[in-house]
């Protein structure tokens, strides 16, 4: 298969992962504060994402079980997208702007769905993807997931005032629905001959891995101060009076753009620059970028439209970079014969690590008010920079392809 088809198609399934669940991290915040929900109550709303941490638990099924004829990964992608294009539809139909608990319900059945589907997408990425492809790939696979969330968030939150929730629902299931097609006319590549012997359960093989313990600390660590600070980014935007049509212009369009061009970059310097030194650097660009909103919570008067836009698209910009990197990171520290498994593993690690920053940053944020909340925020960033730099493998398993 040729490079520019694995971009297109792996883009498209990243993509439809990310449209429900912006809609989850992005919208569905903006929208409980304007309910009236208290910053603790919102928090907790992260709670939804549990899918995301528990993944791990059914990825063995995925890499075992399949339906020869229609392929290894498309047997589970293809149901999988479509059973989500039927809740959206669902949702459309019976759930009413007011009746959030239904919402809520309903981004709890997506969140699993989409989870599901990752497991084998992400499983399809490294059946595809040469350890060369990987830095670029991965750049842009985190480009197609951040347009779905900033479309789900941002594009759509601008439109909902207008659409009402039905006509939000519906322009979610059939833009998922496109999505859909180029996995529909694509043939997996030749299935790896099966085991001799029957192996152990490939998530505890992963944590037994010589070595695991430093490369799950990095993983874990890197990515939660920056989801510390955005967990709420949203209230206090709404809180400064941004109306949710501010909040998707400022999301769906800098956020887009400036996430777009952060993955992709952070791709290639993955490749350019190698692993670790990518990593290590991307760190520290993503911390100022958090520091950035402690700036605006303490600007005298409260911030401006450009300073406010101006940090947005730094902060995607540089949360787009570093999130690239740790992925490319993490396809190579992943087996091929396992490989939906070992992925799914660090992933879920990623989910559960940012899951409970953004769970807790409600209560932080409350207690502590939004200045010391985000300097909080950006102490954990910089926690990350020293993972990167001395967690790194540089020797081992882990070591023979991430150098």
């Amino acid at each position: 298969m040729r490079f520019g088809h694995k971009l297109g198609l792996l883009g498209a399934l990243y993509f439809s992962q990310g449209l429900p669940y912006g809609f989850f991290t992005q919208a569905l915040p903006a929208l409980l504060r304007k309910e009236g929900a208290s910053l603790p109550a919102i928090g907790a709303s992260s709670l939804l994402a549990l899918p995301w941490a528990l993944k791990f638990l059914w990825a063995p099924l995925v890499d075992r079980w399949y339906w020869p004829r229609w392929g290894r990964r498309r047997s589970w992608i293809l149901p999988l997208q479509w059973a989500a294009v039927l809740t959206l539809c669902l949702l459309g139909i019976f759930v009413r702007a007011d009746q959030l608990l239904a919402m809520m319900i309903g981004v709890l059945v997506l969140n699993l769905l989409a989870a599901s589907q990752d497991i084998a997408t992400d499983g399809l990425a490294l059946d595809l993807l040469e350890p060369e492809e990987r830095g670029l790939a991965n750049g842009l696979q985190v480009a197609g997931y951040r347009a779905g969330m900033i479309i789900g968030g941002g594009l759509l939150l601008v439109l909902y005032e207008r659409l009402g929730t039905a006509g939000t629902f519906f322009g979610m299931a059939a833009l998922l629905a496109l999505a859909t097609l180029p996995i529909s006319f694509t043939r997996e590549p030749e299935i790896p001959p099966e085991p001799t012997a029957k192996p152990q359960a490939p998530e505890v093989h992963f944590f037994r891995r010589p070595q695991v313990l430093p490369v799950l600390a990095l993983v874990v660590i890197y990515k939660t101060g920056e989801a510390f600070a955005s967990g709420m980014l949203r209230p206090f935007l709404t809180d400064l009076g941004l109306s949710l049509e501010d909040l998707g212009w400022m999301l769906g369009t800098v956020g887009f753009v400036s996430g777009l061009l952060g993955a992709l970059t952070g791709g290639h310097l993955s490749q350019r620059l190698g692993r670790r030194r990518a990593l290590i650097g991307l760190g520290v660009v993503q911390a100022v970028a958090v520091a950035g909103y402690g700036g605006l919570a303490v600007a005298p008067g409260g911030p401006g439209p450009v300073a406010l836009y101006v940090a947005c698209a730094f902060e995607h910009f540089a949360s787009g970079m570093a999130t690239a990197a740790l992925f490319t990171c993490m396809m190579d520290w992943s087996r091929k014969e396992v490989s939906a498994t070992d992925y799914t593993v660090q992933a879920s690690a990623v989910v559960i690590a940012t899951g409970l920053a953004a769970t807790f940053s409600g209560a932080s944020a409350g207690a502590l008010g939004y200045p010391l909340h985000f300097a909080l925020a950006t102490f954990l960033a910089l926690l990350a920079v020293g993972a990167a730099a001395w967690l790194f493998p540089i020797r081992g398993p882990f070591a023979e392809v991430a150098a």
